[in-house]
């Protein structure tokens, strides 16, 4: 059941009716349903399917792939290849036998066949460049979860693999539409506020949505996923990172430490609450994790790139700190945290993380689509002598109109209400910024929140208002 994904199994599809040959890459985060894309545009009909395995060494990545050629119909020679050379030979002598029509080859988990000193990019290049876009039936299809080994060796190659690629798919995870479409597709009742909540805990994973079960509340399910006894996604956060990294513990700590600071920090601050220094070592974790979709990077508004903020925005892992890294005990840890403050407050985190991740939507809502914008964050330190109170923004939309959308994003079980205080607050804010950035912008302060807000003395201190509702909008092309 494919739901979602037009445009990615359109161009999959399309690779069949193609005149030439093509090379294909899909990439994206672990358990975003990359082989189930591939898998579903192609009806499962494969000329050769292959998976590299994890940790294997070469010998036994070489005789899992003469095992899979086995499975296609290949009858082996005696002596198995020592070497992918000899591997990719065999490859086409499989594919030199088989029918006319267009062959399909889908090779899954494709970093994991790297092993040291393997040589095997040098061997799909040759079997590439030197043989199947000579032809015009092949269509190879190539994934990998580990994003960053993706970009670096096979999308941005700069060897013999250069410019190579027919196609790319950098495959997302779903929006708050498309879980929706999902869990009707599914047959599963959920309102709207549940599918909020259950985005803030498990993003837009698909894997992770399909343990949901008919028939028992949103509450029920994160209690039989997460906290039961033989709860499947118990332990998740320790496979997650192992089965991406080969050693994933500069990136646990890179995670560990912004898991503490929801604002992000600057790499400075990073290396100081890690034992990583500050070097290549730290730019390479860094790197691989945005890559992976872990975390962002961000700017403050009015400081250049060199002053990067790095930001977790997994919503599954800031889960698993704020409830499943110290292994509770109790199997209904969910039902019995309803109206906490432990609940709450992450609740504001969350609520904000699928803000950030559906910036597009309340740009739509803000009827400034096809306005050039520009997302940032932005804080101050309190100055008394120059009249500033110390604030923080953590999302601002610089607008090429000259307006600036100072977004406060809040989650509330019901209409927002801006009190007194709140209200004393948010001019503080405005007149901090202005004061800090001399900017001669329109300021126009935008609350993003689940309901709506509430009309009272204050509320006019908003000059828009996006809902959880508008998060739910597709997003529609602007021309």
């Amino acid at each position: 059941m494919l739901v979602a994904r037009e445009k990615e199994k359109t161009l999959l599809q399309e690779s069949l009716e193609s005149e030439y040959s093509q090379f294909i890459a899909v990439y994206g985060r672990r358990r975003v349903g990359k082989t189930f894309l591939i898998r579903e545009s192609f009806g499962y009909r494969f000329t050769f399917e292959h998976a590299g395995l994890a940790k294997g060494s070469l010998d036994q990545q070489l005789s899992h792939f003469c095992d899979s050629l086995r499975d296609a119909g290949l009858d082996l020679p005696e002596e198995r290849p020592s070497c992918w050379l000899d591997a990719f030979s065999l490859l086409k002598d499989l594919l030199r036998a088989a029918p006319e029509g267009k062959k399909v080859i889908f090779i899954d988990e494709l970093s994991w066949m790297d092993t040291k000193g393997s040589d095997l990019i040098l061997a799909l290049e040759g079997f590439w460049n030197g043989w199947a876009s000579a032809r015009k039936d092949i269509v190879l299809v190539v994934c990998a979860s580990a994003t960053s080994w993706m970009l670096n060796e096979v999308i941005h190659n700069k060897g013999g693999l250069y410019n190579r690629l027919t196609a790319q798919i950098n495959l997302k995870p779903f929006t708050l539409a498309e879980c929706k479409e999902y869990l009707d597709a599914r047959g599963i009742a959920m309102s709207r506020q549940d599918i909020l909540e259950c985005y803030m805990i498990m993003g837009g994973v698909p894997y992770y949505w399909g343990f949901l079960k008919k028939g028992l509340s949103l509450t029920q399910n994160i209690d039989a996923i997460f906290f039961a006894a033989d709860a499947p996604l118990r332990h998740e956060f320790d496979y997650l990172y192992a089965s991406i990294f080969d050693n994933p513990h500069n990136h646990l700590a890179v995670i560990e430490a912004l898991g503490r600071r929801r604002a992000g920090m600057t790499r400075e601050e990073i290396a100081r609450h890690t034992a990583l220094t500050n070097s290549g070592t730290l730019t390479k974790a860094l790197r691989e994790l945005e890559s992976c979709g872990f975390i962002r990077t961000y700017t403050e508004y009015g400081k250049k790139k060199k002053g990067a903020v790095y930001q977790l925005i997994d919503n599954f892992t800031l889960f698993h700190f704020k409830f499943l890294a110290d292994e509770p005990d109790d199997d209904h840890l969910w039902t019995h945290l309803l109206n906490t403050p432990r609940r709450n407050t992450w609740c504001g985190l969350a609520f904000e993380l699928v803000c950030l991740e559906h910036l597009p939507q309340i740009k739509q809502a803000l009827g400034i689509s096809g306005v050039v914008t520009q997302a940032h964050s932005w804080r101050c330190a309190a100055d008394p002598d120059a009249g500033v109170n110390g604030s923080q923004v953590d999302l601002l939309i610089a607008r090429q109109d000259r307006v600036i959308n100072i977004c406060e994003m809040k989650y509330s079980g019901s209409n927002f209400t801006v009190t007194k205080a709140y209200d004393k607050k948010l001019r503080e804010k405005v007149a901090d910024f202005t004061r800090v950035t001399h900017t001669r912008d329109a300021i126009h302060l935008t609350l993003v929140t689940t309901y709506g807000l509430k009309k009272n003395t204050y509320f006019g201190a908003f000059q828009s208002v996006v809902t959880a509702s508008d998060l739910f909008e597709r997003v529609r092309n602007v021309y």
